[in-house]
This record gives structure tokens, sequence and C-alpha cells, in this order.
């Protein structure tokens, strides 16, 4: 069950970066976005918005990485 696994994640991670899920999970960052789009829905995951890089990591590669953050 991926969505109780990316729940798991997220829950412990409290924000994660989509390009950290994929790797994660074997999973296609599309494909991730539909399944957080249910959460999104519900008011339990939001999206940040991060203007240029976080400056936590550098694995985003891009300079606007897209992160999701769970929503207690």
């Amino acid at each position: 069950m991926i969505l109780g696994d990316l729940k798991s994640y997220l829950t412990a991670h409290k924000q994660v970066a989509i390009t950290d899920l994929a790797n994660r999970f074997d999973v296609e960052p599309d494909a991730l976005r539909g399944m957080l789009q249910l959460w999104v829905d519900k008011g339990r995951v939001r999206r940040l918005e991060v203007g240029g890089a976080c400056g936590s990591c550098a694995r985003c590669g891009d300079g606007n990485p897209e992160i999701y953050e769970w929503v207690r």
C-alpha cells in the first residue's frame, strides 16, 4: 500500500522534496503528485512554495524544489 507508506514517510520527515519521494518509492513524480493531491484536497498535505533552492541538501537539482509537508 503505497499511500500508507507515503503517509508514514511524510509524517516521519515532515517536509519532503518530490524528488526524494520519487527516489524512495521508485515512482514517477507525476504519479506521486496524483497521490499527494488526494491529501492536499483533504487538507492533510500542502505543497510549500519555496522560492529558489531551499538550502537543505542540494539534491533537488533544479533551483526551485517541489516540497510537500504533512499537516497535523
